[in-house]
């Protein structure tokens, strides 16, 4: 929806149940976004009129309605200047803001959202409207980066490199206020965080996660235990509290770029597409799963058209797994056998 930190920010798109536990009924899709700009590349707006048309689709196809709950308009900002090294501080915190109140009011509706973009610094606003609209959350960020250095720990500025720092209660103090931040209040807690896929992680970074203790599977954990094992444990650490609703926010580069190259900090040695639609699938089961964030899918940044339809269609697998999408198959409860 908008540029920041040189990432194209593409479309919203909200999915909304209930009942995540019956994928049939009862279902509306929300797409919250922005017109695309006449001046953006053909593969940019096919790309991702092929994720929203795919995704509506299937759900339309099961009897589901679809709803638009309209455009979001982000404001530019020509005296953007860096603050100390952090950069596009008032352009991505104004955004950010913005998507959180959309995100809070899709909730109140008692709607899943589920956020398209762009780079991971959404993840500020989507997470922080969620739970303004819910409470405590837990929160499952699959990504080959931690994402959680600070202004005063990051060496590239770029605040796709730091959403988690500034939703960490246990961070508040070591995060500087910066312009068009302060709205922010930290709303996570590092227990009810966890971490899957990391193997790009900075040494601030992971001082911070051993720090705070927080629950990371790095993809030697992924190796050695497998995926269905972490996330056995994944929920069980989190269901070892009280019932609370699962935001998942997914970074594609999780993903091995042999996948889904086309995104902005491609990492060797990911996730393969079994473990990543597993992912989904695993946390669709547990039918606490209150809203979706997948980021950095860049058709911009494929360098063929193969590379691109490989990233979106994986992107698109991704969120249809996340609200019942059976690699078995599927039928509506109510389906019967034309007779002859």
């Amino acid at each position: 929806v908008s540029d920041l930190n040189n990432n194209i920010n593409k479309v919203h798109t909200n999915m909304a149940s209930k009942n995540k536990k019956i994928i049939y009924n009862d279902h509306n899709v929300n797409i919250l976004g922005k017109k695309h700009p006449i001046q953006f590349q053909f593969v940019y707006v096919h790309g991702y009129v092929y994720v929203c048309m795919h995704i509506c689709a299937w759900v339309c196809s099961i009897c589901c309605a679809v709803k638009d709950y309209g455009n979001l308009q982000f404001e530019e900002f020509a005296d953007d200047e860096p603050v100390g090294v952090v950069k596009n501080a008032k352009a991505v915190g104004s955004a950010n803001q913005r998507l959180s109140e959309a995100v809070h009011a899709i909730k109140k509706d008692g709607h899943t959202s589920v956020m398209l973009g762009g780079d991971h610094s959404l993840a500020i606003g989507s997470i922080h409207g969620h739970a303004a609209a819910v409470g405590e959350l837990s929160v499952v960020w699959v990504d080959a980066h931690a994402d959680i250095n600070t202004p005063m720990t990051t060496e590239t500025g770029n605040l796709h490199g730091q959403p988690m720092s500034f939703l960490l209660r246990e961070l508040r103090s070591k995060t500087p206020t910066l312009p068009n931040f302060s709205w922010i209040k930290p709303c996570v807690s590092a227990k009810n965080l966890v971490y899957i896929g990391l193997r790009d992680v900075d040494p601030a970074e992971h001082f911070i996660l051993k720090l705070l203790g927080v629950k990371a599977f790095s993809m030697t954990e992924v190796d050695q235990l497998g995926i269905s094992r972490v996330m056995e444990q994944t929920c069980d650490y989190l269901c070892d509290k009280v019932q609370k609703p699962i935001h998942l926010s997914y970074d594609v580069d999780a993903v091995d770029p042999s996948v889904t190259p086309a995104t902005g900090t491609p990492v060797i040695g990911g996730l393969t597409y079994r473990e990543g639609l597993y992912v989904t699938e695993y946390l669709c089961q547990t039918g606490r799963l209150s809203a979706v964030d997948m980021v950095e899918v860049n058709p911009l940044r494929g360098q063929t058209e193969q590379e691109v339809q490989s990233t979106v269609g994986t992107a698109v697998d991704l969120l249809l797994g996340c609200f019942g999408r059976q690699r078995e198959g599927n039928h509506a409860p109510d389906y019967q056998l034309p007779l002859p």
